[in-house]
């Protein structure tokens, strides 16, 4: 008896440590998607936004009010976010990602104007900013024991209120409503980065038995999505509260 229960004490061990190896590569595999993606937008941003004649097609290069064309790549990227979600489970791994580049690429065009309204310097320094409380959250989002997935529902209802607010404030353009605005969607995308994090860490565990590597590609897939999300909409909203305009 004793030998049978050091056996599958063993066989636990060795499970346990192949699937803590598996949520690292995982995890990396979410964490380099996610960068790649980032990396794509502030490349795109800052060729159209520093280049005037490119900004033109988009907006004016003056006003930086958007032209109908910018108003479609304004709001391409959401949705394109609905699209992916609908289509994820038709789509390979191989397709998800490279639907994630262009999702990442149609974002910086929309984001391009940022190296015209602000400097280059609080830039720099909100997306360091941005940066460094990113990692600090989602590192806690990961190592927590405490389950947070309850927070769900109410950032989401968050999000979908910051979305509604932002598109009436277009027309109404209210410093009040965006400084509101700023401050809690800078709240609802730190616990959705938490969230979000150990949300991707939980659907591995509960999978990794599967050995469902088609699933594994595309779940990192769109982990990273969440991810990015979750820092592009941080960065702008600290970006419109301490940015510096030019």
């Amino acid at each position: 008896m004793a030998d049978i229960n050091t056996i599958r004490t063993a066989a636990a061990g060795t499970r346990s440590a192949e699937i803590d190896a598996g949520l690292r590569a995982h995890m990396n595999k979410v964490y380099g998607t996610m960068s790649v993606g980032m990396l794509l937008t502030f490349l795109v941003a800052w060729a159209v936004g520093s280049n005037p004649q490119l900004l033109s097609i988009f907006r004016n290069p003056e006003t930086l009010q958007p032209n109908i064309l910018g108003w479609i790549v304004m709001f391409a990227p959401l949705g394109m976010v609905f699209a992916f979600g609908a289509a994820i489970n038709r789509l390979s791994a191989a397709g998800a990602q490279l639907f994630f580049y262009a999702f990442a690429s149609v974002m910086g065009l929309s984001l391009s104007w940022i190296f015209v309204a602000f400097t280059g310097m609080s830039i720099a320094q909100v997306f360091l900013i941005t940066s460094i409380a990113f990692a600090g959250l989602s590192l806690w989002g990961y190592t927590t024991k405490k389950d947070i997935s309850g927070w769900g529902s109410f950032l989401i209802m968050g999000v979908i209120g910051i979305l509604v607010a932002s598109i009436v404030n277009i027309f109404l353009q209210s410093p009040a409503i965006m400084f509101a605005v700023s401050i809690l969607g800078v709240l609802i995308f730190a616990g959705l980065t938490a969230y979000d994090t150990q949300k991707i860490k939980n659907d591995y565990i509960q999978h990794a038995a599967q050995a469902d590597s088609e699933w594994l590609g595309k779940a990192a897939i769109m982990g990273a999505l969440n991810l990015y999300l979750d820092f592009i909409n941080m960065f702008m909203f600290l970006l419109q509260l301490f940015g510096s305009r030019e």
